[in-house]
């Protein structure tokens, strides 16, 4: 999500206030099911608006009062989404934003944190991370997959239909969510990058670092554990490992938390040497 201006940001923290209630207000035992149709009716109400520029405007202008925006809203999706989705979409709306961009991309981040909300209360949210990254991994190897996916002639729905196809069955219901809506909604980021925003997105609702592995052969589960354990000590927060084999390292690993840069290979050991002969 591209930086936003003072309004904008604002705008979201109000927004995600009004959801934060409105799924607060939801019973316990109805709470998780709230919060996965919450952020899949939120996606359906952006493409909605992606498609309909007269109304995108008309809940975009700002030199409209908020409550003639809301009433807007209302009479267009009143009846069509759940009460918690349209208490969220009105207090969008009726929110000033710098931009009519910004109001669709932060309704596309809340309905991605309520989903990842759904997944947390089922306990999903570690496996829901690691399947948006092995995903990314999958389709950054596969050439021609990722060029379907990415390819600007090819319409939305038919990028989402191929995805959808692929994962039915294969992954958690929140994961499959997230991926088909992101791949619908690309622009210039490629596929693999954008599946990797979503794990990352994850991993921050569990306050956890991310460290990308790359490793000159597999590890194996004790490995990884180990390796988390010994960054989460150095970093002094929990961290979220993971890796992606590269034989091209002979051996070693090279980790990357952030900007930072850990580079413990075979390759990068002889990279390092061939420099300092120069």
């Amino acid at each position: 999500m591209s930086t936003m201006y003072a309004a904008s940001r604002e705008a979201l923290t109000q927004t995600r206030a009004a959801l934060s209630s409105a799924l607060g207000s939801v019973s316990a035992g109805a709470a998780t099911a709230a919060a996965a149709q919450t952020g899949a009716e939120l996606f359906t109400v952006v493409e909605t608006l992606d498609v309909q520029r007269t109304l995108r405007s008309a809940l975009a202008d700002n030199s409209a009062a908020g409550s003639a925006r809301e009433g807007l809203a209302e009479q267009v999706f009143g009846g069509k989404v759940s009460a918690e989705t349209l208490a969220t979409v009105k207090a969008a709306v009726g929110q000033n934003w710098s931009t009519t961009s910004d109001l669709l991309n932060s309704l596309v981040l809340l309905g991605r944190e309520s989903l990842l909300k759904a997944a947390a209360d089922q306990g999903q949210l570690d496996g829901v991370e690691d399947e948006l990254f092995r995903l990314g991994r999958i389709v950054a190897g596969d050439p021609t997959l990722e060029q379907a996916l990415s390819d600007r002639s090819v319409s939305a729905k038919a990028k989402r239909d191929l995805l959808s196809k692929l994962l039915y069955g294969k992954v958690t219901a929140v994961t499959e969510a997230l991926a088909v809506q992101a791949v619908g909604r690309l622009k210039s980021t490629a596929p693999a990058d954008a599946f990797d925003a979503l794990a990352n997105l994850a991993a921050a609702r569990r306050e956890a670092v991310v460290a990308k592995v790359r490793s000159a052969s597999t590890l194996s589960s004790e490995q990884t554990d180990r390796l988390a354990a010994a960054l989460t000590r150095t970093y002094g927060k929990p961290v979220t490992v993971h890796v992606e084999v590269d034989p091209e390292l002979l051996s070693g690993l090279v980790v990357r938390v952030g900007d930072e840069v850990i580079d413990g290979s075979a390759a990068g050991r002889l990279a390092a040497l061939r420099k300092s002969l120069k």
